[in-house]
């Protein structure tokens, strides 16, 4: 996966929630432009607040409910992707067309590490059809411990 979203990208990501907008009879307010704006040129995963820490960034004046509101209509556009890490936290991650990647998730230091492996990919599919399944979408999170040196957000070692 390129890091760096292309300006391309974002316009595509934006024609997208117009249309779904007007699809829906929904309108286009300049706070939720700002966190939209703000969520497509991200890259990662973010939590309500940290997304709200961002858009604040542009304007101050933007509150929890809007951020919250706009995830969830990104979310129910197909625009956003809802994670869970077992950490207690929601996460939304951009919703890219013909993208995918897997997630290898930190016990210790809830580092979230994204990463593609054709064989993998490959073994899903075959084993889906092996089951009589035609697969349409899959996650897969790995839950592990790192043992990168230096790695930041140390915490006490968890059972």
């Amino acid at each position: 996966m390129s890091k760096g979203r292309r300006a391309a990208q974002i316009e595509d990501l934006k024609a997208r929630l117009e249309r779904y907008m007007a699809d829906h009879g929904l309108r286009s307010t300049s706070q939720r432009r700002v966190v939209t704006d703000v969520f497509f040129q991200s890259e990662g995963h973010y939590s309500i607040e940290e997304l709200l820490a961002k858009v604040r960034e542009e304007d101050p004046k933007v509150g929890y409910a809007t951020v919250y509101r706009t995830l969830k209509l990104l979310k129910e556009s197909g625009l956003a992707n809802e994670r869970h890490f077992g950490d207690g936290f929601t996460r939304y991650e951009v919703a890219i067309e013909d993208d995918h990647h897997d997630h290898l998730i930190c016990l210790d230091c809830d580092a979230v590490i994204e990463f593609e492996n054709e064989a993998i990919e490959h073994l899903q599919e075959e084993q889906a059809q092996k089951l009589g399944f035609e697969l349409k979408h899959h996650r897969l999170e790995l839950f592990a411990r790192c043992h990168r040196p230096g790695c930041p957000n140390k915490k006490a070692k968890r059972p």
